[in-house]
């Protein structure tokens, strides 16, 4: 299900800024991004720049973006942050997440059109500028239907109502790719 947006104050910074975090991730090499590890499940096409894993920064790449590691900080409780890279003519396929102690954000920051998100029963269009927020344990789906790649500012925050998530819920495959990022 997708949360309203407006109920979290930090939406206000993060939308304001977005333009800034957009040009920090446009700076990146195209080789900074690495695949979604779990691409037996969700396919080719999706990768990401992590900032944050496992609650901790990654150094490395917060270095690289100063001030969207600065934003993502400022808002306390993250457990991973982002970029997320999604090439064209994806689709990544229906699939829960495992951590029902977060809420999963996206900030729109290269949207071409025809870019959907289906969270349950509901489809939204991401938009430049703008978040979508949304339970990541309930299924979900996403389209790149363009010629061009999408990207978003992708992150996990605590939920104030849940904190019933151990690590031991993570799958290998990602807790190993995070403990990398990590080094």
């Amino acid at each position: 299900m997708f949360i309203e947006a407006s109920k979290f104050s930090f939406v206000k910074e993060l939308e304001a800024n977005w333009e800034i975090i957009r040009d920090e991730f446009l700076a990146l090499p195209n080789d900074s991004f690495d695949p979604w590890v779990q691409q037996q499940m969700h396919g080719q096409g999706w990768s990401v720049f992590g900032l944050y894993a496992l609650g901790n920064r990654v150094e490395g790449a917060c270095v690289k973006c100063p001030q969207t590691a600065k934003l993502v900080e400022n808002i306390g409780g993250i457990s991973l942050a982002g970029f997320s890279l999604l090439a064209p003519h994806t689709h990544i396929t229906p699939h829960v997440g495992w951590a029902n102690n977060v809420y999963r954000l996206h900030l729109g920051l290269v949207v071409p059109p025809d870019c959907r998100l289906r969270v349950a029963s509901e489809t939204r269009y991401w938009e430049e500028g703008k978040c979508l927020i949304f339970d990541d344990t309930a299924e979900h789906e996403a389209w790149n239907d363009s010629a061009q790649y999408r990207a978003t500012l992708m992150l996990d925050f605590l939920r104030s109502d849940i904190y019933s998530f151990t690590e031991d819920m993570m799958p290998d495959d990602v807790r190993q790719y995070a403990e990398q990022l990590l080094k």
